[in-house]
């Protein structure tokens, strides 16, 4: 047998990084991973944090424990000696400490790339996601089908299992997995240079994250990052041309293709839907004349059209991975949306009500309300520097009326008065922990038999929730209450 075995490969490995001066930069979900698997592998690891408070104190110490070195107030200065910086994805890239870097030929790597690069000899492919809205939803449909197949298999990056952990071999020296879910955020994908996926799919791309790229044109280009070196198949949405453009403007590997899919017939090379049924014209033997059947409509759930999009991207995902018809199949049935992505809560008086608290931005929120109709919408909440416009132009003949939260909610009331004037508002100025309380009243007050409240806030929560999780988790609260005082 060619190639190193399990305990030569791991010897190779602790050799690459034994002594080798690192720079961690930020405590976290990410950081601690980094410096714990590196330190483990040989390295001199230093931690260097912005922030000085008694979490960071707690977790240095922890650290300090497995002989990392960990500087708290102090995230500018690159540590001396330093021959590589891996950062936190959400560090942006006008860091001093970056800066610094880049003046003394350092390297910088996020932690997608340390993953990448900690990869064995015989490491699992990844199926990677990305894309302003659904990329959990679409991983997750994704690892569902590859386990139906009999892979071994989990939803990890910017979701579930870390990365670094997937990655690395078992006890052993075995790889554990045959194949991997990735999601990846476009900072993940800024700071992951030399990531290359067996295959890749943009699922949309609207404003987002721009304080952090600087640009939409940043944004955009961090997102098409994941198609770079694909090696089968680039999946693109045809109903969003900028998606395909990425396509054609990435370096691929010889035999790599095209796949689109769409809510529409599929062409050549799609996937899409027909008379109720998900079907692909991408992975058949006579792609001009044939399309192969992968599931029904009603096997997605909830079968709004921005899911069965995401059911779309990952079934061509795992179609390129050469899984079966049977499976894509097997996977949907089997796959459940995590909560607060269009859940729903509970029908009260004739009156559905629906937690969408994960829409966090104008573009997600659009295909929330795209699935309903008609809507007391319940919006609100950080706007990050969104305009609601567009939003409001497009859903106003779907509104019965609208209840607004949050801090910058004026923004929507202005929208909502230039393009749906005519729509009943609400505008509650309440903060405090019973606001989600009175905007669920308020919205049963506006609605009618036969109506979906809808909260797809358009915004981040942070002004008034820890999360968007917190947010939902109140709106489901405030639901149930007056459930109970109908029953």
């Amino acid at each position: 047998m060619s190639g190193p075995q399990p305990a030569d490969a791991a010897t190779g490995l602790r050799a690459r990084w034994q002594g080798k001066r690192v720079t961690v930069a930020g405590l976290g979900v990410s950081g601690i991973p980094a410096a714990r698997t590196l330190r483990d592998l040989g390295a001199d690891v230093t931690v260097v944090n912005d922030g000085d408070d008694e979490r960071a104190r707690t977790q240095a110490a922890e650290l300090a424990g497995t002989g990392v070195t960990v500087r708290l107030g102090d995230g500018a200065t690159l540590p001396e000696g330093t021959e590589l910086v891996v950062t936190a994805p959400g560090w942006q890239p006008d860091k001093p400490l970056f800066r610094a870097a880049a003046e003394a030929g350092v390297p910088v790597w996020g932690d997608v790339e340390l993953a990448w690069q900690l990869r064995g000899p015989d490491a699992a492919p990844w199926l990677a996601v990305t894309g302003t809205n659904g990329k959990t939803t679409t991983v997750r449909m994704l690892a569902a089908i590859l386990r139906a197949a009999g892979l071994r298999t989990e939803a990890v990056g910017n979701i579930g299992v870390s990365l670094l952990d997937a990655v690395l071999p078992d006890d052993n020296g075995r790889e554990k997995y045959d194949v991997l879910a990735v999601e990846l955020s476009s900072y993940q994908l800024h700071w992951a240079p030399s990531l290359r996926a067996h295959s890749g799919a943009v699922l949309n791309i609207a404003p987002d994250h721009l304080d952090w790229h600087g640009s939409m044109e940043a944004y955009t280009a961090a997102k098409g990052r994941i198609y770079e070196g694909n090696t089968v198949a680039c999946v693109y949405n045809v109903a969003d041309k900028v998606t395909e453009d990425l396509v054609r403007e990435a370096d691929v590997e010889e035999g790599c293709r095209a796949i689109g899919f769409t809510l529409g017939t599929p062409g050549p090379s799609q996937l899409g839907v027909v008379e109720g049924l998900l079907v692909d014209r991408a992975f058949v033997e006579n792609r001009s004349e044939q399309a192969q059947e992968l599931a029904e409509v009603a096997d997605v759930q909830p079968p709004a059209p921005h899911n069965i999009a995401n059911a779309l991207a990952a079934a061509a995902l795992a179609r390129a991975y050469g899984v079966a018809p049977a499976a894509v199949r097997d996977g949907l049935r089997a796959f459940r949306p995590d909560p607060h992505r269009i859940e729903h809560v509970a029908d009260v008086a004739d009156v559905s009500y629906i937690d969408d608290s994960k829409a966090t931005n104008t573009h997600a929120a659009e295909a929330s309300l795209a699935a309903y109709d008609p809507i007391v919408w319940i919006a609100g909440g950080l706007a990050k520097g969104a305009s609601f416009d567009e939003l409001v132009e497009k859903s106003a003949k779907r509104l019965r009326g609208v209840v607004l939260i949050g801090r910058d909610r004026a923004l929507i009331r202005e929208a909502l008065t230039r393009h749906a004037p005519e729509v009943p508002v609400v505008d509650l100025e309440q903060t405090d922990t019973g606001a989600m309380s009175a905007a669920v009243r308020a919205a049963a007050s506006l609605a009618k038999s036969g109506d979906t409240v809808l909260m797809a806030p358009a915004c981040a929560s942070m002004d008034m929730f820890v999360n968007y999780n917190k947010r939902g988790e109140a709106f489901a609260d405030a639901v149930r209450a007056l459930a109970a005082e109908h029953a």
